[in-house]
């Protein structure tokens, strides 16, 4: 699947109302069958759900959410799935005790002031009242409420004398999970959110990464697997409300944080802060974004609730609330002063990620201390509800270390007790997805960790999609403290294996310089970095000659840790060996003066979390040949997905020795499916490092030798069907095994360990 052209500027969406005639997620509509009472009629769901399969049915709802309580319950509220699990007349339940509701409810109705009474609130008092109706006075009823309800605004909102959230002006609870549609074929959304909201969440939580939608400055995509109003679609269909983390910086482990590399082409420039360039560029991009995602909010007919501001801010260095201020009001200007604005930090950053104004949450995992952390979180919002914004399910993978496993008994202990406190979760991730691309970042924690190019996690939902061990445990505690929607949990998705496919050498890279870069090389004395020459991600290669005779091995070296990331180093395009930020190596080389010396530079993934996260790309200190400075370079800023556009036909049309190759270089193949376009997983067995396409889609980095991952995995929407031949590419870095064939895999291989 090939990525579409990039739009000079977005067409704003049709307010949500313009789709479809609906209020809330769930609103009903209700059948001809007369009253309410089991076996009398029937609620459905109406307003882009699924019909029938899935749906909630004893609990009839007005605007998603549970109006009618199972009369001579339990005692507590486990009628309602929103506040289900909290004690009758404690501080956290909307139920008054059973013995009490009909006359707390007579006694409001006789000495209340006059006020507008929502549909919902006239539907509770008729309720609590007790007043017997034939079958069709109820239906009419409940359409009055259902219209009552159509013409009262929409609210989501904090009642800190309960400490609770309302929705509608209704105590509400929400379930979360994070998914990104930026690591999905977007043909996979729907199959994801349909499984989230089978597994009993009633929310999901989502990044916008602001690289990912405007990879040049005033260049906009918001097209295909970009497509955030899409996505926003797919989660109101499911009936899904949305909690937005817009940024600016996501962290996400996403490249640079979600922001755009080509800000760094101002060296100068201080992310994250109230800098005039930085706040320039949000500005733009915001005024572009948000308008787009305003008719989406909850009080406009959609299905966003909340929206975060910047994240985690009280980790980074700058702490500085002129910028959170610029911010905050930013947001509100753009979006209304309705909408729900609310920030996120680990428990050692609320002094710096907190400002009057936003709702302050926090995020931990299930080895921390509950209680301490939601105490630290209650001395900023007293009497508010308690909110884990990232309750971790898993864990991320970095190149060269182990694959994740958490485990799973901790992880539900800590939900249900949780839950038991009456606390909103939103779990962080509940599906990965793949870092496709560059898209990956990394960490710096002392030295720098570039993260695999799976997102799997170790997440209730597989890399895949598929539902793991791990899901059934979560949705059992959900069940406890809320009705699961009926009917069964979709299966996992089919898989396929095949081969072994035979890749042929197409050509070393240095082969393909005037393709790879068809404009003129850029002459510098010294190195220049990839944001200087404008090259976002990917590769960049220095060429210079040797300036003298090198009669003996002489050390070529860099100072000051200045390659980023890792330098693939020819002479006369033999391999000499390579050089890797965080290592004090230097490569011997012998060689005539005049040889020419190319330098391939790979960008593995821009800084997402850390102390400061202005990663520049390349060689960021000059080259050192023994003691003399290397000069008068070449830079070829690399192109390398332009020429795997399926039109392309350079592989084909080259005429080359291809008998051998020494360092990087192109091999490709064709092949067909033996049936269906199932999901599957490249597996390199005896390759070293590089990169893959499949008919034209960067499908990211491999590292086998180094791993823990070692297979890539491959989305069904990406191949073509039976009878069409598919175009595999790789680029490999290094060394490619004696026999050059791949493997598709029905199931993923990792190095596992328990973490």
């Amino acid at each position: 699947m090939q990525q579409p052209s990039p739009t000079r500027r977005a067409q704003p969406p049709r307010t949500p109302g313009s789709e479809r005639k609906r209020g809330a997620p769930g609103r009903l509509a209700i059948d001809q069958g007369g009253g309410m009472g089991e076996g009398q009629g029937r609620a459905q769901e109406v307003g882009g759900g699924r019909t029938g399969e899935g749906r909630r049915r004893p609990v009839p709802q007005l605007g998603g959410f549970c109006f009618l309580h199972s009369p001579g319950g339990g005692g507590g509220c486990s009628s309602c799935p929103h506040s289900a699990g909290i004690p009758p007349g404690s501080p956290r339940c909307h139920e008054p005790n059973p013995g009490t509701r009909a006359a707390a409810a007579t006694t409001a109705a006789a000495t209340a002031e006059p006020r507008h009474v929502t549909g919902l609130e006239a539907g509770l008092e008729l309720g609590s009242l007790g007043f017997a109706m034939a079958p069709g006075s109820q239906l009419c009823l409940l359409f009055l409420l259902q219209f009552l309800q159509e013409a009262a605004p929409r609210s989501f909102e904090v009642d800190r004398q309960r400490g609770i959230f309302l929705l509608d002006g209704v105590p509400f609870r929400y379930v979360s999970g994070s998914i990104h549609y930026s690591r999905v074929p977007s043909p996979l959304w729907s199959d994801r959110l349909h499984k989230m909201r089978m597994s009993g969440l009633n929310a999901v939580q989502v990044y916008v990464p602001w690289n990912y939608h405007e990879p040049q400055p005033g260049v906009y995509n918001f097209q295909g697997n970009r497509d955030l109003v899409a996505f926003l679609k797919a989660a109101a269909n499911e009936d899904l409300l949305v909690i937005l983390r817009p940024g600016p910086y996501i962290c996400a482990e996403w490249e640079m944080g979600g922001l755009p590399a080509w800000l760094l082409q101002n060296p100068e420039i201080v992310l994250r802060t109230s800098d005039p360039d930085f706040l320039a560029a949000v500005d733009s991009w915001f005024h572009v974004l948000m308008p787009m995602v305003q008719p989406w909010l909850y009080h406009n007919g959609g299905n966003i609730i909340s929206v975060q501001v910047e994240n985690e801010y009280g980790s980074y260095f700058a702490c500085d609330f002129r910028y959170m201020r610029h911010l905050a009001g930013l947001f509100r200007a753009l979006l209304g002063d309705q909408i729900f604005l609310f920030t996120t930090d680990g428990p050692r950053g609320f002094s710096c990620g907190t400002l009057q104004g936003l709702y302050s949450t926090v995020d931990f995992g299930p080895d921390d201390n509950m209680t301490e952390i939601f105490a630290m979180q209650q001395k900023y919002e007293p009497n508010g509800p308690l909110v884990n914004s990232e309750y971790y399910t898993g864990w991320l993978d970095y190149w060269g270390g182990n694959h994740s496993k958490w485990d799973t008994k901790t992880l539900a202990n800590g939900l249900q007790n949780m839950l038991e406190l009456g606390a909103n979760v939103n779990m962080y991730m509940f599906h990965g997805g793949t870092n496709f691309g560059y898209w990956s970042g990394a960490d710096f924690k002392k030295i720098y960790q570039p993260v695999t190019t799976s997102y799997d996690y170790d997440a209730p939902l597989s890399e895949a999609g598929d539902p793991t061990p791990k899901l059934l445990v979560i949705q059992s505690v959900i069940s406890k403290f809320q009705e699961l929607p009926l009917g069964p949990f979709p299966l996992p998705s089919p898989k396929m294996k095949f081969g072994p496919v035979t890749l042929k050498l197409a050509g070393d890279l240095l082969n393909f310089l005037n393709v790879l870069c068809p404009d003129e090389p850029i002459q510098s004395h010294l190195p220049l970095t990839f944001e200087a020459v404008k090259q976002d991600y990917g590769f960049l290669l220095y060429r210079t000659q040797l300036p003298q005779n090198l009669t003996k091995p002489t050390p070529l070296w860099v100072k000051n840790n200045g390659v980023r990331d890792r330098a693939y180093v020819m002479l006369d395009g033999v391999s000499q060996g390579i050089l890797e930020r965080d290592k004090d190596e230097a490569l011997f080389m012998t060689g005539q003066a005049g040889s020419t010396l190319d330098v391939l530079l790979e960008n593995m993934g821009r800084i997402s979390f850390g102390y400061n996260i202005s990663d520049f790309k390349g060689l960021i200190q000059p080259l050192v040949l023994g003691d003399v400075v290397l000069t008068d370079w070449l830079l070829f800023p690399l192109n390398i997905d332009a020429l795997m556009d399926s039109k392309n036909r350079v592989f084909e049309t080259q005429e080359l020795n291809l008998k051998s190759s020494s360092g990087p270089a192109f091999y490709s193949a064709t092949f067909q499916l033996p049936g269906p376009p199932w999901d599957t997983f490249l597996y390199l067995p005896g390759w070293t490092k590089g990169q893959v396409w499949i008919n034209g889609f960067n499908l990211g980095r491999y590292w086998t030798r180094r791993g823990p991952q070692q297979s890539l995995y491959v989305p069904g929407p990406l191949l073509l069907p039976t009878g069409t031949p598919n175009i595999i590419t790789l680029l490999e870095l290094e060394h490619a095994p004696p026999r050059t064939q791949i493997q598709f895999l029905d199931r993923p291989l990792f190095n596992a360990t328990l973490h």
